[in-house]
């Protein structure tokens, strides 16, 4: 179906929605003292979607307890994030009210409530009948509940407009390296662009066949962007859109984004896994923990979980160093990921479905997520003052100093748009294409790149 056609339809639809029918308030019980009622809604049963992750596995270990507080009953699914987002998108797409709540990050989030499937969330916050009284919406870290906000206006930064969930845990982006690499080989931990490229030519092969320098995600979707690539990309100067004339303009073949760009493949190809066009965040993990990789560039709780006691070849050998820059000194520049949850606007059980947010994202809850089910990075700010938190992360050398050198830089770095999976997929495909030789050089590359994006993102109008 033509985009422009769909979306008229879709917005025609929500004008009937919104004008044929009305929405009950949702409003808890108090008791006869006037406290908060955990068991206002009792006897209902909620669905959840889950993606196969260690803050969803934490949320399984306790959902008899949320069932026993309230008396709201859980069923659940959890699914691989490889097939997830396909199975998110055609619940919401059906109007069933199924699931009332489901995993999400950000960037689909954009799609999803472009489409009208996602409920503000402070429509529950902003109702204190609804909020229990030691929630602390104040702890949690300002950026991860920042990122969930968007106006719905394609091209607005997100930040403000509706609160489309509330985080489970979040991901900046760093480097990791195999100290005994670095040992073996006499070499310093890069700080500069440069000095990440002189180092993944002295570490290829440093570890016996098939060994390389550097593990960064290549597979053919979204996902190989948005770690290490569009941290550096921003880093440059480089912007993926601008609005000109009340239009979404791609800038991806900029002097900017091509000269990053060059060094992105230069360090590929001279630091890269001879498989890195297949590459995930799993792949790369796997391959930093087993000791083929020396360096990992990814999300700081990816190799965090090859580096426990006991849990790879290389577990205990692998530290935590900030992006290189520019230039010593110059500031460190981390996209921006959360795994969050939201609340279905087609559910019947919304009460009981802000129940089980409110529950699953307090401070008690995350804190036994993180502190026993390593679910990382922690999203409530107290949760990093805690001398068990401290004491716990000591096997994970640089962690929290990077962290902390990284985490003022960070934001989402992509433009909100409903395209996003579109656009972002056709980038991975071209830096694809790129590495592989298909093009003369990087500029006819980008150059192609952008008529795509331009294209994708056509019936925009803002």
């Amino acid at each position: 179906m033509n985009k422009k056609i769909y979306l008229a339809a879709v917005l025609i639809l929500l004008v009937i929605l919104q004008l044929g029918c009305t929405q009950k308030k949702v409003t808890a019980k108090s008791t006869s003292n006037g406290q908060f009622d955990w068991k206002a809604f009792s006897g209902t049963t909620i669905e959840i979607h889950m993606v196969q992750h260690t803050a969803a596995e934490a949320m399984i270990s306790k959902i008899k307890d949320f069932e026993d507080l309230t008396g709201i009953h859980v069923k659940y699914s959890i699914t691989p994030e490889s097939s997830y987002f396909d199975k998110v998108s055609t619940s919401l797409s059906s109007g069933s009210g199924s699931p009332d709540v489901f995993m999400s990050g950000a960037y689909q989030l954009w799609d999803y409530s472009s489409a009208g499937y996602v409920e503000d969330i402070d429509t529950f916050l902003n109702n204190s009948a609804m909020v229990t009284p030691d929630y602390d919406f104040a702890d949690f870290v300002p950026s991860g509940v920042n990122a969930l906000r968007w106006t719905g206006v394609p091209g607005a930064a997100v930040g403000s407009g509706k609160r489309l969930g509330l985080p489970l845990a979040f991901e900046v982006y760093m480097m990791a390296y195999n100290k005994r690499a670095f040992k073996q080989k006499n070499l310093e931990v890069p700080k500069t662009y440069e000095e990440l490229l002189r180092v993944c030519d002295a570490l290829q092969g440093w570890n016996g066949p098939n060994s390389y320098a550097v593990a960064v995600r290549g597979a053919r979707d979204w996902g190989t962007i948005h770690p290490g690539y569009m941290s550096f990309y921003t880093a440059w100067g480089a912007k993926d859109f601008v609005v000109e004339k009340g239009k979404l303009v791609s800038k991806v073949n900029s002097k900017e984004a091509v000269a990053m760009t060059e060094f992105f493949v230069d360090m590929i190809k001279r630091g890269g896994s001879s498989s890195w066009s297949k590459y995930t965040w799993y792949d790369c993990a796997v391959d930093l923990g087993s000791g083929m990789a020396a360096i990992e560039i990814d999300a700081d709780n990816n190799p965090i979980h090859q580096n426990w006691p006991g849990s790879s070849a290389e577990a205990g050998n692998i530290a935590f160093a900030p992006l290189p820059t520019a230039k010593v000194g110059d500031p460190v520049i981390s996209n921006y990921w959360t795994w969050a949850m939201a609340i279905n606007s087609a559910s019947k059980n919304k009460g009981a479905a802000w129940y089980y947010l409110m529950y699953f994202t307090s401070k008690d809850f995350l804190t036994y997520a993180t502190l026993q089910g390593n679910s990382m990075d922690p999203v409530r700010s107290s949760i990093w003052k805690l001398p068990e938190f401290v004491e716990k992360m000591k096997v994970q050398p640089g962690y929290i100093d990077t962290f902390n050198k990284t985490i003022e830089n960070t934001s989402i770095l992509f433009t909100p748009q409903p395209y996003f999976f579109e656009t972002t997929t056709e980038w991975a495909a071209t830096l694809q294409d790129i590495v592989a030789g298909k093009y003369k050089s990087v500029q006819q590359g980008l150059d192609s790149l952008k008529k795509k994006m331009d294209n994708a993102v056509e019936d925009i109008q803002l």
